[in-house]
């Protein structure tokens, strides 16, 4: 083929880096996860910077979307403005034709732009994974349409509106997107190279999926993370929020292993929804010119430091799975640099010869895909709400909190981030090297402009002194 190389991309919903059993976990199934990364390169340190709001997913998709830093997205990332530049708009002004299915956390406007095809698509956060309201593809880009539902039948007639044109009653979210891209795949014009964006609704609760995926799991005999703990020890200033609600306080070890068995669950049928993309583009001949990426949108604790959600800066939500395979890409490699989602928009814009918009913040990972040693950052700044701060250089990681708490984790020794030494007197030249690092950074992201950043900040003035 003398065109472009076609792009899938396949983003999921709250899963975290070690879900995938060929990067190390050993009681996920996943096979299709794995094919893919024996044949590509999987980034084994990828994060996002945090959010601004309990809803994470919300300015990591605007991010991903833009290649835009955490305070130079518009307020929550709720919009994309259209002076940021979307990956798919991007591509589609370079003669792709750009399909679009699943959810859609950042408005309707920035998605009408950006997709010149699609089908099943879901404007919001979360929802029924059996019942999903969605739109067909709207050429007009409006995307106004409401049902009608009652919302309480047994002690209500009251009329309430879902935004979706029609809700496919009884399909699992993931293979209602996962079967409009196969019916893409089916029937595009072959004559031009596709950019096909599958976003997935799993594995985010309520973790539902078809029974024979959960009968792969005895939830007696999972393992408790090894930082389980019956509760948090700092006010993260989102103890309880709705994610922290999903079970009992104190943490229950049978209840979180049933958390853990259905979030598994999840994820392998999401796998074998990816196995079927993969075998219908090796069908239909197009397997050898696409460039596949896989990645999640954030993290989740799911029990982890007596935690539930992704409301937090440890690596259970912040890290995310990063795997690219395909045409250019080396095959069965694993890179250890720190790189973000954000990253993705200018290196597929570099592994295919697209011009990157001026908008983008990112840095281009091809580098690392040629040299295992290249550095594309020293540290990564990371950022929850008003409430938690922190930096990582890949060795160490600080997390400074809005009520006073400090943690200093060694990454290199401690990858369950169970140990602070943040008050050994032998820590203290390490944790004064990385607040100054954390404030470099704080500069360079203009944090301060930010209202979250702002509230932070007034409340630890004492980082600055």
């Amino acid at each position: 083929m003398n065109r472009k190389p076609n792009i899938l991309f396949f983003f999921t919903d709250d899963q975290r880096f070690d879900t995938i059993r060929a990067l190390g976990n050993g009681q996920i199934q996943t096979p299709h996860l794995d094919e893919l990364v024996a044949s590509g390169t999987a980034f084994t340190h990828a994060h996002i910077p945090g959010g601004t709001c309990g809803a994470v997913c919300m300015p990591s998709r605007a991010m991903l979307h833009t290649g835009r830093t955490l305070f130079h997205i518009e307020r929550e990332g709720q919009q994309i403005p259209e002076t940021h530049t979307t990956l798919c708009e991007c591509f589609r002004n370079a003669g792709y034709i750009t399909f679009g299915t699943g959810k859609w956390h950042n408005g309707r406007s920035s998605y009408a732009r950006s997709f010149s095809c699609g089908d099943e698509i879901f404007f919001g956060g979360m929802g029924d994974h059996w019942n999903v309201p969605a739109y067909r593809f709207d050429p007009t880009g409006k995307y106004d349409r409401r049902c009608p539902y009652v919302a309480d039948p047994f002690l209500s007639n009251t009329i309430e509106f879902r935004d979706c044109d029609h809700i496919e009653t009884g399909r699992h979210s993931t293979d209602l997107f996962v079967e409009a891209s196969l019916r893409f795949i089916e029937n595009r014009d072959a004559s031009r190279p596709f950019f096909m964006y599958v976003s997935l609704m799993a594995p985010h609760d309520p973790r539902t999926m078809p029974e024979r995926f959960l009968k792969m799991y005895d939830h007696a005999s999972i393992d408790l993370p090894p930082n389980f703990l019956p509760e948090h020890p700092i006010d993260t200033g989102a103890l309880k929020i709705r994610d922290e609600l999903l079970a009992a306080f104190p943490r229950d070890p049978q209840e979180v292993r049933r958390h853990i068995a259905e979030y598994y669950a999840m994820i392998s049928h999401l796998d074998e929804a990816f196995g079927r993309l993969i075998a219908a583009l090796r069908e239909h001949g197009e397997l050898d010119n696409t460039i596949a990426v896989m990645a999640g949108d954030n993290g989740l604790a799911v029990g982890q430091h007596g935690l539930m959600g992704k409301q937090n800066l440890y690596d259970h939500s912040v890290r995310v799975p990063l795997v690219f395979a395909g045409p250019g890409i080396p095959r069965g490699q694993h890179r250890e640099s720190l790189v973000y989602l954000l990253d993705i928009f200018p290196t597929l814009c570099d592994l295919t010869d697209t011009e990157i918009p001026s908008t983008v913040e990112g840095k281009s990972l091809r580098p690392c895909l040629a040299n295992p040693d290249a550095e594309v950052r020293p540290s990564l700044f990371l950022a929850y709400a008003d409430s938690i701060r922190g930096v990582t250089d890949g060795r160490h990681k600080l997390i400074e909190y809005a009520c006073g708490a400090t943690q200093l984790f060694d990454l290199s020794r401690d990858a369950s981030e169970i140990n602070n030494l943040a008050n050994d007197d032998a820590s203290g030249t390490t944790v004064a090297q990385m607040r100054q690092r954390l404030l470099g950074l704080v500069n360079e992201w203009d944090e301060e402009d930010h209202p979250t950043g702002k509230e932070f900040w007034a409340k630890r003035r004492d980082l600055k002194q």
